[in-house]
């Protein structure tokens, strides 16, 4: 039978840059979330290493060497056969890792196909900054380069998103390049105690994605989806995740981000939008 791993979309509710070292690789601290819409990856025995991308999101992503669900499969077991299958449903270099969250999904369904350990977490991290916190799939505290992870001292309040991309590509290092200032400050030592998702978007408002401004500078369409995503009842804040296109608007309740969500898709039908739960909140 087919072994199923589910890769969710994750989420920078924030994104501080808080240095660069001398290899350019940039030092973050972000508190990462996931959220219950995502791709999934399916594997079965083969005899060689293949790959079929399905989905509404598979003519953005052709079938190439660089994929990195062939990535992690090579680096897992290399010369061992499997059939994977993608179904691609996160918009593609969007800022929510869908690529990272799809090689941890692969990393966990062929260890358990094939019998093996996982990768050392130095290989993992070489595959991509956001594939160990997508491996973890649980709600942290990120730092260094995404290889610093640190699970909160409280769950988070129940919340709901509404994800929305505007359908453009945003390339992270053009955003990178844009930056004006690398050495930003961290977030608080101690995060507080958030007791709802009012108290979770007061400490946010507090806080940045310093990438969000490069970004529009890249791809100004973000400012006017970060507009819309504020105009809709019920939204708390809004704010891009990692280094773009997608931006999160928070709600409180199911309802009101489902609701919200639809109206935004009937305003805006050539986006991607999706109203989804955050995972473990």
């Amino acid at each position: 039978m087919p072994i199923s791993e589910f890769a969710p979309a994750k989420i920078n509710l924030t994104l501080h840059v808080t240095g660069r070292r001398a290899d350019g690789y940039h030092l973050l601290d972000s508190l990462v979330v996931f959220a219950d819409v995502g791709d999934r990856v399916s594997v079965a025995a083969a005899d060689d290493l293949r790959l079929t991308i399905t989905g509404p999101q598979a003519a953005a992503l052709p079938v190439a060497a660089d994929n990195l669900v062939l990535r992690a499969a090579a680096l897992l077991g290399p010369g061992r056969g499997a059939a994977i299958t993608l179904d691609k449903v996160l918009p593609v270099a969007s800022g929510i890792g869908g690529g990272s969250a799809d090689a941890a999904a692969t990393l966990r369904a062929l260890a358990t196909l094939w019998d093996l350990a996982l990768p050392d977490p130095a290989a993992i991290l070489r595959l991509g900054a956001d594939v160990p916190v997508c491996l973890a799939g649980r709600a942290v505290r990120m730092a260094g380069v995404g290889e610093a992870l640190t699970p909160l001292a409280a769950a988070l309040p129940p919340s709901w998103l509404v994800l929305a991309n505007p359908g453009v590509a945003v390339p992270t290092p053009a955003v990178f390049r844009a930056l004006v200032r690398h050495d930003n400050a961290p977030m608080p030592g101690d995060l507080p105690r958030l007791r709802s998702a009012a108290d979770l978007a007061g400490f946010l408002r507090t806080a940045r994605n310093d990438l969000e401004a490069p970004a529009i500078q890249v791809a100004p369409v973000i400012a006017h989806t970060l507009a819309a995503l504020s105009a809709l009842p019920g939204c708390l804040m809004a704010r891009m995740s990692g280094s773009g296109a997608t931006c999160f608007g928070l709600f409180g309740d199911r309802r009101a981000a489902s609701a919200a969500a639809a109206r935004l898709q009937d305003s805006a039908p050539g986006w991607w939008v999706a109203a989804a739960k955050v995972l473990g909140a």
